[in-house]
C-alpha cells in the first residue's frame, strides 16, 4: 500500500489573532523603551541639565547609526541556538541588556549634569558625555540582538497568508506602546516637586538658581526602573513558547532572503541601481530627515517655550501616538483607494509641512491646546504618509528581491533617522546661537522640517512606477549578481 506523504509545514498550527496581539507586546514594549530614551532622557538632558542640543542629540542618535549590526544578529541566530531556541534565546538575552543598559544611560546622565554643574564644559564633562554615547551604542546592539531575532522569529511562524496580518498588527502595537508608555510615565512623572521652580536650588556662587540634580534622580530613576521592568516582562510574555510550538524553520530547506540580511554597502547599491531607485531613495531619505527632526527637540520645546513640567511633555507623545494610529488605519480604508499611492503620500507632506506652522504659532501664542492639536493632526498626517509611501514601495520592490530591496529601505531608514535626530539638536543650537527668543530658535527646526517636506513632494511627482517596473528589475538583479560573483 503506498503512504501519503504529508507536507511538515502543512501539519504545524497556525497563528491566531490572539498570538499575533501576543507577540505584538514585544513591539508594544519597544514603544515604551523609545518614549523613555527619546521623550524623557533628551528633555533631561536639554531643559534641566542644560547640554548643548546637538551633543545630547549625538549621544542619543547613536543607538540608531550601529544598526548595521542586525546583519550580524540576524545571521548569528540562523546558525547558533541559545538554551535550544534559534531566535527567543536572542530576543530575551537583548531585552535584559537594552533595559538595564536605558537605566544604566539616566545614571551617566545624572553623572554629565553634576560634572556639568561643577565645571562647565571641562574634559572631564566631555568624557562623560562621550560615554552617554558609548553606552548608547551599546543600548543599539542590545536593540538589534533583539529585535531583529524577533523579526525572523516573525517571519519563522508565519505563512504568505498571514504574515502581512501579523506585520501589521505588530507594527500598531509599537504606536499603542508609545501612548501607553506616555500615559504611564506621566502619571510615574507626575510630582511637583520636579516642575518648575520647585526643581531649582539657589546658589549665590553663581548669582541664581540651579537645579537639584538629587531630587530629579529620586523621581526619575524608579521611572527608569518600573517602566523598563515592564517591558521585560512584556517581552517574555510575547514569546513565551511561540517559537516551540509555531517555528517553521526546520522545516523551510529553502533560503529565504529577510530584510535582517542587507548590508550598509549592498543597500546604498540596491538603492541606487537605477534612476527609479535613486529617485524614490532621494525622496525616502529627505522624507524621513524631514519627519524625525524634531525627536530629539519636541520635549525640550514644551519645557523651554510652555514651561511645561517633565510629566506633561512626557504625555505629548500620546497625542502624535494616537494620531498615526488613526492616520494609518483610516488612510488603508478612506483616502488610498480614492487619491491612489502617490497622491496620498503628497497630500500626507503637505499636511504635515501645514502641521508644523501649527507648532510654531502654537509657541508664538502659548498656546498648549492648539501645541496638543498640532501633534495629533500632525501624527494623523504621519500616518497617512506611512501608509501611502509603505504602498509605493512595495509596487517598487521587484518581487524576487523583496527581501532584499525591503531589508535595504528599512536600514537606510534607520540610519537616516539618526542623523535627523543629530540634525534637529544641530539646527537647534544654530538657532539659540542666532536668536535669544527659545520659540524662534525651536521655530527654525520645524521650518526646516516643513520646508523638506514640500521638498520631498517634488522629488515624489518624480517617481514613476511604470519605468521601475521596465528598468529597475534588471538593474537590481544585476546588482545581486555582482553581488554573488
Amino acid at each position: 500500500m503506498a503512504t501519503v506523504e504529508t507536507d511538515p509545514v502543512s501539519s504545524l498550527p497556525k497563528l491566531g489573532l490572539h498570538t499575533m496581539f501576543r507577540l505584538g507586546l514585544f513591539q508594544m514594549g519597544l514603544g515604551i523603551m523609545s518614549l523613555l530614551t527619546l521623550g524623557v532622557l533628551n528633555r533631561i538632558l536639554i531643559d534641566e541639565l542644560s547640554v548643548v542640543p546637538w551633543i545630547a542629540a549625538s549621544a542619543i542618535a547613536v543607538y540608531q547609526f550601529v544598526s548595521p549590526a542586525r546583519v550580524w544578529f540576524g545571521q548569528l541566530s540562523d546558525s547558533k541556538r541559545i538554551w535550544d531556541y534559534q531566535r527567543t534565546g536572542y530576543v530575551w538575552i537583548g531585552a535584559i541588556l537594552f533595559t538595564t543598559s536605558s537605566f544604566l544611560a539616566l545614571q551617566v546622565v545624572w553623572q554629565l549634569g553634576l560634572s556639568l554643574q561643577a565645571s562647565g564644559w571641562s574634559l572631564v564633562t566631555m568624557a562623560w558625555a562621550v560615554l552617554l554615547g558609548v553606552v548608547f551604542g551599546g543600548y543599539g546592539l542590545s536593540l538589534s540582538m533583539s529585535s531583529t531575532p524577533f523579526a525572523a522569529l516573525l517571519v519563522d511562524v508565519s505563512d504568505e497568508d498571514n504574515r502581512s496580518q501579523l506585520v501589521g498588527i505588530v507594527w500598531s502595537m509599537l504606536m499603542v506602546g508609545i501612548v501607553v508608555g506616555a500615559i504611564v510615565s506621566s502619571k510615574l512623572l507626575n510630582t511637583p516637586n520636579i516642575c518648575g521652580q520647585a526643581i531649582l536650588t539657589y546658589d549665590p556662587s553663581k548669582g541664581g538658581g540651579t537645579v537639584n540634580i538629587s531630587e530629579l534622580q529620586a523621581a526619575i530613576n524608579p521611572v527608569f526602573v518600573i517602566m523598563p521592568g515592564l517591558v521585560l516582562g512584556l517581552a517574555w510574555i510575547a514569546t513565551l513558547g511561540v517559537e516551540k510550538r509555531y517555528s517553521r524553520f526546520s522545516t523551510r530547506s529553502h533560503y529565504v532572503e529577510r530584510e535582517d540580511q542587507i548590508t550598509l554597502g549592498r543597500a546604498l547599491k540596491i538603492l541606487t541601481a537605477s534612476r527609479q531607485t535613486g529617485l524614490f531613495f532621494g525622496f525616502l531619505l529627505l522624507l524621513t530627515l524631514s519627519l524625525f527632526m524634531q525627536d530629539a527637540v519636541l520635549e525640550p520645546y514644551g519645557g523651554e517655550v510652555f514651561g511645561l513640567c517633565i510629566a506633561e511633555t512626557t504625555q505629548l507623545n500620546a497625542f502624535f501616538g494616537t494620531g498615526t494610529l488613526i492616520g494609518i488605519g483610516s488612510t488603508g480604508f478612506l483616502v488610498l483607494p480614492h487619491l491612489g499611492k502617490q497622491r496620498t503620500t503628497a497630500l500626507g507632506c503637505a499636511l504635515a509641512a501645514a502641521c508644523f506652522s501649527l507648532l510654531i504659532l502654537a509657541g508664538f501664542t502659548q498656546n498648549v491646546s492648539l501645541l496638543k492639536s498640532g501633534l495629533l493632526f500632525f501624527g494623523l498626517a504621519s500616518g497617512m504618509i506611512t501608509a501611502g509611501a509603505t504602498s509605493l514601495m512595495l509596487d517598487l520592490t521587484a518581487a524576487e528581491t523583496a527581501g532584499t530591496f525591503i531589508g535595504a529601505w528599512g536600514l537606510s531608514q534607520a540610519m537616516s533617522r539618526g542623523l535627523a535626530t543629530v540634525l534637529g539638536g544641530v539646527v537647534l543650537n544654530i538657532g539659540k546661537e542666532i536668536f535669544s527668543q527659545p520659540v524662534l530658535a525651536y521655530g527654525l527646526v520645524f521650518l526646516l522640517q516643513a520646508v523638506g517636506l514640500v521638498a520631498s513632494i517634488f522629488l515624489l511627482n518624480r517617481v514613476n512606477i511604470r519605468e521601475f517596473q521596465d528598468n529597475a528589475q534588471r538593474a537590481i538583479a544585476t546588482v545581486m549578481a555582482g553581488d554573488l560573483d
